[in-house]
């Protein structure tokens, strides 16, 4: 039977902040007009995911249908294709085991699909749920953590600039997903792979919309708000920046892109450190800026790499 709505939670090692998700899921607003499940995809956990998944369907009390499947294959990737071969909705909403949905995130999915049908993609706001407080001058950092609220009204986003929903709380169209993605994505691991999805949509000729009726809440651990985890994720997203501009590039333009890229990155490199001298990494934010700056620079590299370890593994 097919259904409205699939919510896809892929999964490796959250046997401890899986049921929280779960548990508002089970607690969603209902519509009888809305038909949806709810699918948990385990990467190859090596924690109880399995046993506390098992437990919480045995207790299950709500009529949508809570499922477990298994990915072999590692990789944010492979655990999405999984989930959208084994759904039944005609959308499908992925959420992370740290992202637990508002009581209408479902209600609100689903509408906004239905009202905007030139939409391959969409997002809604993050909230953050820090177990800390975090440092005053998070800056983009905040970006990061995938912490958004891009606008009050319902807003398209710019794909051209790299303005994108992040992978957590990203709802997609079932029919363009079959129609666009690849089995294998360029960007097989968080950071990148969730624009590559959008990227890919757009080039297609769908349009990506940012929906704020959509809302979750990102629970944040006091270990990723450490300046050094922070940084190491600043400079991978700024390491797969040259290759996401180059799913939609035309051929010709991108020797062009790689050269801007890295001149660009040198450009803003040398900015910073006249406006920071000594002090380049002295804060959250300076040492965030400092590592997607260097990841900026070397991406060009960074692509061509990762292209030719393609071509010779294709060979």
């Amino acid at each position: 039977m097919d259904l409205d709505f699939t919510v896809a939670i892929p999964v490796y090692n959250g046997a401890q902040r899986l049921p929280h998700v779960l548990d508002h899921l089970q607690r969603q607003v209902e519509d009888g007009a809305i038909q949806w499940e709810i699918l948990v995809i385990d990467n190859n956990s090596t924690d109880d995911t399995a046993a506390v998944v098992r437990q919480i369907q045995a207790q299950w009390t709500s009529s949508v249908p809570l499922q477990y499947l298994q990915e072999p294959r590692q990789g944010i990737t492979y655990a999405r294709q999984r989930a959208v071969n084994a759904a039944k909705g005609r959308y499908v909403g992925f959420l992370d085991d740290d992202t637990p949905p508002a009581a209408d995130w479902v209600i609100a999915a689903c509408r906004f699909g239905d009202a905007y049908p030139q939409a391959g993609a969409w997002g809604g706001q993050v909230q953050a749920e820090f177990e800390v407080p975090p440092p005053p001058d998070l800056g983009m950092a905040r970006a990061m953590l995938a912490v958004r609220n891009y606008s009050d009204t319902p807003k398209p986003f710019v794909p051209e600039k790299l303005q994108l929903p992040p992978g957590a709380g990203l709802v997609i169209r079932r029919q363009a997903w079959l129609a666009v993605i690849p089995d294998r994505l360029h960007r097989n691991q968080r950071g990148g792979n969730d624009y590559e999805i959008s990227l890919r949509l757009h080039q297609a000729g769908w349009q990506i919309w940012y929906n704020p009726a959509m809302k979750i809440t990102h629970r944040i651990p006091a270990r990723r708000l450490e300046k050094s985890y922070l940084a190491s994720l600043a400079r991978l997203h700024g390491l797969c920046t040259c290759e996401l501009r180059m799913l939609t590039a035309k051929p010709w333009t991108r020797p062009l892109i790689l050269i801007r890229s890295f001149l660009g990155g040198v450009k803003k490199l040398t900015w910073h450190l006249i406006r920071y001298r000594t002090r380049i990494t002295a804060t959250t934010s300076a040492a965030c800026e400092w590592s997607f700056f260097l990841g900026n620079a070397a991406s060009p590299f960074y692509y061509l790499r990762n292209a030719i370890a393609r071509t010779l593994k294709l060979s």
